[in-house]
């Protein structure tokens, strides 16, 4: 899987996450095991302001380019995950405790997976924390 190959949406949906300096955004494409969503983009943001600014900035940019709004939100004003659902992707911005408690890479572990890098001053400031070692190893599964 390719990100130039995935639909708009989702790839709109990454470049504004990435754009706010989210870490670790993860596709699964759910789309070959009948799923109630094609396309789950997961990322973690490391503070509550981050979480809200990585959704709005989604939410714009998709209103902007495609003018599509969430069908649903969950979370948005709390620090461990937030949910937008665009009924064919799902996005999910979590802390980074959060995102290894409920390890959704590790549910959907069958799906295929594409992992954008880290532009470099997000890895550097994913790294300041004691935990990232770890981390990164509940990213990789």
């Amino acid at each position: 899987m390719k990100l130039e190959t995935l639909p708009q949406g989702v790839r709109l949906a990454v470049e504004a996450a990435q754009n706010k300096k989210a870490s670790a955004i993860t596709v699964l494409d759910l789309s070959g095991v009948g799923a109630f969503t094609d396309y789950f983009v997961i990322c973690t943001g490391f503070s509550t302001p981050q979480v809200q600014a990585i959704c709005a900035e989604v939410e714009e940019q998709l209103d902007r380019h495609m003018q599509r709004t969430p069908k649903h939100r969950e979370g948005h004003h709390s620090a461990e995950w937030a949910l937008l659902d665009f009924g064919g992707f799902i996005l999910h911005v979590f802390s980074e405790q959060a995102r290894r408690y409920y390890d959704l890479e590790r549910l959907w572990r069958s799906c295929p997976k594409l992992e954008i890098p880290d532009e470099p001053e997000v890895a550097a400031r994913s790294h300041s924390y004691g935990d990232s070692e770890a981390a990164g190893e509940a990213y990789s599964k």
